[in-house]
């Protein structure tokens, strides 16, 4: 117990917060130079895009750690431990679960959407033909049908001809989700 009050007076609930997403930690990662925390998914499309700079305070990032962030084990457990208040709703949740109560949260769905892990998950089928001219593989769009594109094409179809067309989503888990429930399950066996 005075473990976990000391903790709790170390932190406060922004700390739980990445400054990319500016939602609940997802698989914290903590830069070593500069000490600071991001998701994992944040940090490293961070590092794809930025290059070789730390998203908050442009300090050096060396490469093996672009390519391999040091997780934040220490965040983690202390997630595990302390709660926090939903935004919307005000229920005391463990930060850990905070994510996942957000999926299931009415007044957060209705204040912030649906949450950008729950995508659409469509079968992308090979056109019959299955190659274009030049050789490469063609795809036909899940939502109208339209054939013969490449994956570029196909993406930028469904964003500019269906970016706010409702469709039916199905929940199934992106990998980012597979990887932490893993490691929950994983920190669940060894307790």
């Amino acid at each position: 117990m005075s473990e976990e009050l000391s903790a709790a007076t170390a932190y406060t609930e922004d700390d739980f917060y990445c400054p990319v997403c500016q939602e609940v930690f997802k698989t914290p990662v903590r830069t070593a130079a500069c000490q600071h925390v991001f998701c994992r998914k944040c940090f490293l499309t961070a590092m794809r895009e930025s290059g070789i700079h730390c998203p908050l305070c442009r300090g050096n990032v060396s490469r093996r750690e672009r390519a391999y962030p040091e997780r934040a084990l220490d965040l983690e457990n202390i997630m595990r431990k302390l709660s926090g208040s939903c935004r919307c709703c005000a229920k005391k949740i463990k930060f850990y679960r905070m994510r996942h109560h957000y999926k299931s949260c009415k007044k957060y769905q209705d204040e912030y959407g649906v949450s950008s892990s729950v995508i659409p998950n469509f079968k992308i089928s090979q056109d019959s033909i299955g190659n274009s001219s030049s050789g490469h593989p063609t795809f036909k769009c899940p939502l109208c049908q339209e054939s013969n594109f490449t994956r570029q094409r196909l993406l930028d179809h469904c964003n500019s001809n269906h970016l706010f067309q409702m469709v039916p989503v199905n929940l199934q888990l992106d990998e980012e989700t597979q990887y932490q429930t893993a490691v929950e399950e994983s920190f669940q066996l060894n307790i």
